[in-house]
């Protein structure tokens, strides 16, 4: 199991990730579809010429959620038994296609769950940079973790 259990886990800890995702148009087409979002700013590229950025700007969504799953095989591949939600997620500077992103994350607490003996809580603090080492999203995420089988 490559994920790390609660107890493997201390605040202060960093994982600079090794897997890094170029991302395309493709990506951004599909995942707009599925997730029903029509943004013509992400899908239509004649629309997106006319905008300040000049091209579709990869949907926010997808972006988070790659930069939270490039952390996994660190961290809580396994291991997790779920999201328990984000918070102040930010999205600093424009994705576009032919952009490689890569992760960091960074624990900033951990909590025993009160009502759960077998499983504690870790607060993840998430950052995604682009090919030009500029931050592009930034989320705090908390997610109920698996403790150490005894």
């Amino acid at each position: 199991m490559a994920g790390l259990f609660f107890e493997q886990f201390s605040v202060g800890q960093t994982f600079s990730h090794e897997i890094r995702r170029t991302v395309t148009d493709m990506d951004n087409i599909l995942f707009s579809s599925l997730t029903y979002n029509p943004a013509a700013v992400h899908i239509d590229h004649e629309y997106a010429k006319g905008t300040e950025f000049g091209k579709p700007l990869m949907n926010s969504i997808f972006t988070l959620g790659l930069i939270i799953g490039l952390s996994v095989q660190d961290t809580t591949l396994g291991t997790t038994v779920g999201n328990l939600g984000m918070e102040d997620t930010k999205f600093p500077r424009p994705v576009f296609g032919g952009d490689t992103l890569r992760a960091e994350t960074k624990v900033v607490s951990l909590r025993e769950s009160k009502s759960r003996p077998t499983q504690g809580i870790v607060t993840f603090e998430h950052r995604g940079f682009n090919q030009r080492d500029e931050e592009v999203v930034y989320c705090r995420r908390n997610a109920l973790m698996m403790r150490q089988p005894k």
